[in-house]
């Protein structure tokens, strides 16, 4: 073997190719990472709804502003990917399947 192909082949050769493949597949896992959940902004005061959702309710009235996913994707703004909904509370808003989260007060008071 000529020396060329030595070093190629070799035991630092191969230390090197398995070196580059290691690196390869961490940059690729770093790249397709999801985003930390704390980068994405949220209103003040909003709370998710958490699953499993409630299938009983109590009835009493504490009104919150339920965010209601309305299905609607598209590319161009405006968008009304969402609407709001006044909830008599905050067990019967996330009942709603529909419903991302919910802020606290009726919704005309909503983004005051």
């Amino acid at each position: 073997m000529t020396r060329q192909r030595k070093a190629l082949f070799g035991p630092r050769g191969l230390m090197l190719s398995l070196f580059i493949i290691g690196l390869t597949v961490g940059l690729i896992q770093a790249c397709s990472a999801p985003a930390d959940s704390s980068d994405t902004a949220s209103p003040k005061g909003f709370t998710s709804c958490e699953t499993p959702r409630p299938e009983m309710c109590t009835r009493e009235y504490r009104p919150v502003c339920g965010h209601v996913d309305t299905g609607i994707r598209c590319v161009k703004a405006p968008c009304p990917s969402e609407r709001h909904k006044t909830y008599g509370n905050d067990c019967s808003a996330c009942a709603d399947k529909k419903v991302i989260g919910f802020e606290q007060g009726t919704c005309e008071s909503y983004g005051k």
